[in-house]
């Protein structure tokens, strides 16, 4: 499986969205600063995530959460856990 989750940083207005073979390993790199990309936003929390069997399905989805209409869909889908 190939899972596609969002990270709210806990200490900044920042998210972050990704794809991975191996959620729980990427977040433990993610919250060990081994990404360059999300390390000065640490400490995060996983909001949201998406399970898809092919990666290239899971790809597009997270390349469609990386545009503008996607992270609005994002926000109006996670209020409640953006508040």
């Amino acid at each position: 499986m190939y899972y596609v989750y969002l990270l709210k940083s806990q200490n900044q207005d920042w998210l972050y969205a990704g794809y991975t073979e191996n959620l729980k390993r990427r977040f433990e790199e993610h919250q060990k600063g081994l990404s360059q990309a999300t390390k000065p936003y640490r400490p995060f929390e996983i909001i949201f995530y998406e399970a898809y069997k092919a990666m290239a399905d899971a790809k597009r989805r997270e390349e469609y959460f990386k545009t503008v209409k996607g992270k609005r869909a994002l926000k109006l889908m996670l209020k409640e856990s953006l508040a």
